[in-house]
């Protein structure tokens, strides 16, 4: 009787003790959020400002274009003098694998240079930029609250997904890209609730701004067993042009650094074909993110033949010169043109096609479709769900193993139930993945003749 009465006495001091840790890190974690929340809620608003006038601008004065290359050589000037290394969102994810703190002069590096690029025509997005901003912040944070390694991975996560959900007003996407971006294969819980908070107040602070989220009404067909065949059919290309996007991509750059090794003649020589190409074209439209391309395929269901081409085209020769900015963006305008283009071929609705291809291809660009299925659900307000979801799964797993983040971890194999560890832009050798498949069979038949024997 004594011995079960110990043994009561120590269940309810574990409970709690256990109650008292899960307050202590609730409350530890709400006020981080709200912290890490306001701050990029303020800086996401500024930056959204910023690269709106940029954008006019440029729109206002065309020969804005001219001075490419010339703010080229300044990006690459503030980033020498300014930044410990060259900006990227890599540099973010490794610090979200590692709990490293990174220098917070690198946010207004980025900002300053993602301004440049948009005011002189370059063919980039925001997204990148953001993430780099946020996690820069939130790293900031963590490192003046002297928060443990692990602790700074969840801060600078947390700033990530509250500059991201800024962008476009999609808190839940965005905290759950953020946390799923990092390790593709795993979901850090322990980040959800916090980046969800700082999300939704920063969204809530620059809609105090004026800014409107990004929300599409979409007109949806009957979803049927045909109508999911098409929609089907269209995941795998939007997968297999995902690919090619991010080949185009990789490849350009690596063009770059081979023939151009200098990153002020690299920027330059960029700048000078950008320029080059946007007046072979005759408009001005695939500059920028381009999203007014994005909006007029859903809504006007109109897209040039040739648009998803060509807008690959400048963003290839835009990033990978070195200017900054980010290359989300511009895969909802290639999608978003490719779907408009192709869907009819495929006996659906231009518009809704559209819709879908601009889903598909981020969901293969980043290898994390249930964070593009949240988007979608968020951007075209809970419309055609089914079919976004089928077309984000199938392209993420029709895009292969490379991603705009070469950092991105990937942990699972996204054919066979088994764990790979690659980064991404990384192929896994095929010779490698049947080994170890035979591996896993000759070990079976062996537990199989020891259990008989």
């Amino acid at each position: 009787m004594t011995e079960q009465m110990s043994q009561n006495q120590e269940r309810r001091f574990r409970w709690h003790v256990n109650n008292r840790l899960y307050a202590r890190s609730l409350l530890k974690w709400t006020a981080l959020a709200i912290l890490i929340g306001v701050v990029c809620g303020l800086a996401g608003a500024a930056f959204n400002a910023a690269t709106a006038l940029a954008a006019a601008s440029f729109h206002q004065h065309g020969w804005l274009l001219y001075l490419l290359p010339a703010a080229g050589l300044l990006i690459v000037f503030l980033y020498h003098h300014f930044a410990s290394e060259v900006p990227g969102t890599d540099t973010l994810i490794e610090a979200c694998q590692t709990g490293q703190s990174v220098r917070l002069h690198q946010a207004p590096v980025v900002f300053v240079s993602t301004c440049l690029t948009h005011l002189c025509g370059g063919s980039a997005g925001r997204t990148g930029a953001a993430l780099q901003i946020g996690g820069d912040l939130g790293n900031q944070i963590g490192r003046r609250l002297h928060l443990d390694a692990d602790d700074m991975k969840a801060a600078t996560m947390i700033g990530m997904a509250a500059c991201f959900s800024v962008l476009f007003g999609t808190p839940l996407a965005s905290s759950v890209f953020v946390v799923l971006m990092i390790h593709v294969g795993v979901i850090l819980h322990a980040v959800l609730y916090p980046a969800l908070l700082a999300s939704l107040l920063a969204c809530g602070i620059n809609a105090s701004f004026g800014f409107a989220p990004l929300r599409y009404a979409l007109e949806v067909p009957d979803f049927t067993l045909f109508m999911a065949l098409k929609v089907m059919g269209l995941g795998i290309l939007c997968g297999l042009l995902a690919s090619f996007f991010l080949h185009v991509l990789h490849g350009v750059r690596h063009a770059y650094q081979k023939y151009l090794p200098g990153p002020r003649l690299r920027i330059v020589v960029g700048g000078f074909l950008v320029v080059l190409v946007t007046l072979l074209s005759g408009s001005r439209s695939f500059n920028g993110s381009g999203m007014a391309l994005a909006r007029e395929a859903i809504l006007s269901q109109q897209a040039l033949p040739w648009a998803f081409l060509l807008k690959i085209l400048l963003t290839a020769l835009t990033m990978g010169a070195g200017y900054q900015g980010g290359e989300v963006a511009p895969s909802f305008v290639i999608g978003a043109t490719f779907g408009c283009v192709i869907g009819p071929l495929l006996g659906l609705p231009a518009g809704f096609a559209a819709a879908l291809g601009m889903m598909g291809v981020f969901s293969g660009v980043t290898n994390c479709p249930l964070a593009t299925i949240l988007l979608a659900l968020e951007i075209f307000q809970g419309k055609g769900y089914l079919s976004m979801a089928l077309v984000c799964i199938l392209s993420s797993l029709c895009s292969g193993y490379s991603s705009l983040y070469s950092r991105q971890g990937i942990l699972f194999s996204k054919y066979k139930v088994m764990p790979l560890d690659i980064r991404g832009n990384q192929v896994p050798d095929a010779a490698d993945i049947l080994q170890k498949e035979e591996k896993d069979l000759q070990e079976l038949l062996q537990a199989h003749h020891r259990e008989r024997n």
